[in-house]
């Protein structure tokens, strides 16, 4: 990408990072001993996702959002968002479970709205400045880019070690205690817990860890952390094409046709590619990636905002719609 005036970031889980600038050539695959971003879309069809930066700074995250505290903040007017599109495809995915298709599959709205005052620069720093557990992640090249604030990691790995966590199951946080006992939202979680345990059994050792709950201020979530230690050397590339999209974000059982039916479902409600995608970064041997949502995608001063729900078999239009709207309202909190 021959724009000198482009930039990516992605905070990672141990507080640092990384700043690239462009222009970013595209690749195949990582400098080794380089740093590089991971930019792809949700299908994993993009042949070259590696963006190699013209120069990077190693930050402290806790740095750079001090560096973007001089930002102004945005102004953003949303259009009312209309349900029959989602309710067309939530029925569609609720006889698609019955008939045994799916075990759980995870729909997305999109809201529309256009940037007032300020500029794209202004709503990726406002994202900086929530801290962790949100890691902040952006991709801005020309009039075309996202940024976002996630509590969601893919996975880091270093050497043989291997982190993730299963994220699912959302709640307001005044219900935090009703959630803790809520049957259909343990259940959520336990389908993508199981799952990734399943998936990298088979590569190493793993160990679960014990199922709590991350406050995030307006949203509780259900976090599980799980821990690998691999029997041999795996690559990026591998490991995330064995972990997206986890449960939280994909379809369960994953299979060929499981994901073409949810990709056209998420076209069809006008998703960005790049949301619910890995964002990561290669430093040198070190890989961390983050699932790229809770973010605001932009062509000029066009916004969209994106937002998905664990569907399952107990699940109910108007409570999905309802966990629908408080994600989105977490990220307009933040840039208004």
């Amino acid at each position: 990408m021959n724009d000198s005036s482009s930039k990516a970031w992605l905070a990672r889980p141990d507080g640092s990072l990384i700043l690239g600038h462009g222009p970013f050539i595209a690749s195949e695959r990582p400098p080794e001993d380089g740093v590089a971003f991971f930019l792809q879309r949700y299908g994993l069809d993009e042949a070259k996702p590696w963006q190699v930066p013209a120069s990077f700074e190693r930050l402290d995250a806790h740095e750079f959002a001090g560096r973007n505290r001089s930002h102004a903040m945005p102004g953003c007017s949303w259009n009312e968002l209309d349900a029959g599109p989602f309710a067309g495809v939530f029925q569609e995915v609720m006889d698609a479970i019955r008939r045994g298709v799916f075990e759980k599959t995870v729909p997305v709205v999109v809201e529309e709205g256009h940037l007032e005052a300020g500029t794209t620069a202004d709503l990726a720093a406002a994202m900086t400045q929530q801290g962790q557990p949100r890691l902040s992640f952006a991709w801005m090249a020309g009039e075309h880019g996202f940024a976002g604030a996630t509590p969601e990691v893919l996975f880091s790995l270093e050497g043989s070690r291997l982190k993730t966590m299963a994220l699912a199951g959302t709640a307001r946080r005044e219900e935090r205690a009703v959630f803790a006992v809520d049957e259909k939202e343990i259940r959520e979680h336990e389908y993508v817990a199981q799952s990734l345990v399943a998936k990298l059994g088979d590569i190493g050792h793993v160990r679960r860890g014990e199922r709590t709950i991350l406050d995030l201020g307006m949203l509780v979530h259900f976090l599980s952390p799980i821990e690998v230690d691999l029997d041999h050397p795996h690559g990026p590339a591998e490991l995330i094409r064995r972990l997206h999209p986890t449960p939280a974000l994909g379809p369960l059982p994953r299979t060929p046709e499981t994901l073409a039916q949810l990709i056209g479902w998420r076209r069809r409600l006008g998703c960005p590619e790049e949301f619910g995608a890995p964002f990561g970064v290669w430093d040198a041997g070190r890989f961390d990636a983050v699932v790229a949502i809770r973010g605001v995608w932009w062509a000029g001063r066009k916004l969209r905002l994106p937002a998905g729900c664990g569907v399952i078999e107990a699940s109910r239009l108007v409570n999905e719609w309802r966990e629908l709207r408080l994600k989105r309202e977490a990220v307009k909190r933040v840039i208004s």
